[in-house]
């Protein structure tokens, strides 16, 4: 189902996004956060994608295809590590296990990590139909983004055309207007996995005493996602204003932590005020939570927030 709802977007143009920095910044979250708020996993590969795409017009990478679904295999764990080395005709090879790539056996395309020899951590766009590229056997244990399909992916020399210069993918200001991005998919989360509370307070209308805990749960969770909302909206206008900024990276995490605790009150506060009911007999909504959960924790906490108090205190 997952799959077959991104592939619809994808057809449908649904995933081709203003791109940041570009005056509308604002819809491209906005619309991101519609889409999570769908389905998260699908929304989670639907923002892997966009990001892809703007990674590639803003570093100079190959042209995208449309139907091509691309994904950006980033992530770097000390035990899965990947090399590029010249072939010698003017093509590069990457070798090496991926570790944590998102939609390994959905996507056709990913710009992949690497490193290159002694000039440092680059950037390459690799076709996955190769043989050269191998998912490997899915070892997801959670329910929480299962859809997702992640796995390790093994490359045994697979063809691949780097995308800008070494360095590049971390240094731009554009990674920050991604991490952004990716916390207007959680905001779109939070308001899902919150609905069931807000139709559950606006239905209080047979006569009974209102259920005064589940009002002050909604008004504190409405709260936490009304600021997430109001920093996107800020965040935005300072990366259409400024789309090569030096205070990206400040902004970005200041939005990720304000986004994070409207996840954390939405899943928190609807939970204990709803009780069990929601979570085993509406499957949509258990998956939701499931979902955000584990989607959520791309954040990496208190290292965040200490980076954060690091940059604010400059």
């Amino acid at each position: 189902m997952t799959v077959a709802l991104v592939r619809r977007w994808l057809d449908a143009g649904e995933l081709d996004l203003p791109a940041p920095g570009s005056g509308r910044t604002a819809a491209r979250w906005w619309k991101l956060a519609a889409l999570t708020e769908n389905d998260v996993v699908a929304g989670r590969l639907a923002e892997a994608h966009a990001d892809a795409l703007a990674i590639l017009a803003e570093l100079g990478g190959p042209d995208a295809i449309p139907g091509q679904l691309w994904g950006v295999w980033a992530a770097e764990a000390p035990t899965a590590v990947v090399t590029a080395t010249d072939d010698g005709d003017g093509r590069v090879r990457l070798h090496g296990t991926k570790a944590w790539c998102s939609g390994a056996g959905i996507c056709s395309h990913a710009l992949i990590t690497a490193r290159h020899e002694d000039t440092g951590r680059g950037l390459y766009a690799v076709a996955l139909d190769q043989g050269e590229v191998q998912p490997l056997p899915d070892d997801w244990h959670n329910a929480g983004m299962h859809d997702s399909d992640t796995r390790s992916v093994l490359l045994a020399g697979a063809e691949a055309a780097p995308v800008g210069r070494p360095g590049d993918y971390l240094s731009r200001p554009g990674f920050w207007h991604g991490a952004m991005g990716v916390a207007a998919c959680w905001l779109g989360g939070a308001r899902g996995v919150a609905a069931p509370l807000y139709r559950a307070v606006a239905a209080e209308h047979d006569g009974r005493a209102p259920d005064e805990h589940a009002r002050a749960h909604l008004g504190a969770v409405d709260a936490a996602l009304a600021a997430a909302e109001a920093i996107l909206v800020s965040a935005a206008c300072y990366v259409d204003a400024e789309p090569h900024g030096s205070r990206a990276e400040l902004i970005a995490r200041r939005v990720r932590a304000v986004v994070e605790v409207a996840v954390d009150e939405a899943v928190a506060r609807t939970g204990r005020a709803l009780g069990p009911a929601p979570l085993v007999l509406d499957a949509a909504h258990a998956k939701r939570v499931a979902d955000l959960t584990v989607y959520v924790r791309q954040s990496h906490a208190e290292r965040d927030l200490a980076a954060l108090g690091r940059l604010a205190a400059r």
